[in-house]
């Protein structure tokens, strides 16, 4: 009973020992997760704010600028390769559209054809200039159906899948960019993308935005 003391001692520091490192060990924890939430959540004006990789990582003014300016021209670039590609799926639809004029023998006409639609809304009117009379037919499709799906070509479909694979890649880079959390990175890309729309926003298809 004499030694009760000293084996319950020791006990109860150790115990209290190992509490408090688990408490400091808890907190620091805690301090450095709010920490790491906080940088990440938090726009910055930090010159030396790496882009893409440790490598990339400007070290004063000009170097700054420089990436800044990268940023911009990158940024009209993503808009100029959405226009490359409007202007592309426009050709091929008119080479996919001129082929249907193609009269084959034994095949029904394109009137006939047209006629003969059940998807197509039909008008007959009658034209005339300098007294000569002609009936037409006005034909109004109601709806695309997925039976009228362009069919895979060699000359288009590697090209397309080309085109978006390089939009995706450059839009990525993009967003990185912008989840630095700098200001000046965030800022060059939004007016990057407000000179390339400038420049050729008008061919960047309606579904591309």
């Amino acid at each position: 009973m004499a030694h009760s003391p000293f084996f319950l001692s020791p006990r109860h520091d150790s115990h209290s020992a190992g509490m408090d490192h688990h408490s400091s060990s808890s907190s620091s924890s805690s301090s450095s997760s709010s920490s790491l939430h906080h940088n990440m959540a938090v726009f910055h004006d930090s010159l030396a704010t790496s882009l893409f990789s440790d490598a990339w990582t400007p070290s004063n003014q000009a170097t700054y600028a420089a990436t800044c300016i990268f940023l911009i021209v990158l940024a009209a670039l993503f808009r100029g390769l959405l226009a490359v590609k409007g202007l592309l799926e426009r050709r091929w639809l008119a080479q996919e559209l001129a082929r249907r004029y193609v009269v084959v023998e034994g095949r029904r006409s394109l009137a006939g054809s047209l006629a003969a639609d059940p998807e197509a809304k039909k008008a007959n009117l009658v034209l005339s200039e300098n007294g000569v009379e002609e009936n037409v037919v006005v034909v109004e499709r109601r709806g695309v159906h997925t039976n009228h799906t362009r069919p895979w070509r060699l000359s288009v479909d590697p090209v397309r899948a080309l085109v978006d694979t390089v939009i995706v890649g450059v839009g990525y880079l993009l967003m990185i960019a912008v989840m630095s959390m700098n200001y000046g990175y965030f800022l060059c890309v939004l007016g990057g993308t407000f000179i390339g729309t400038l420049l050729v926003g008008r061919w960047i298809l309606p579904t591309e935005h």
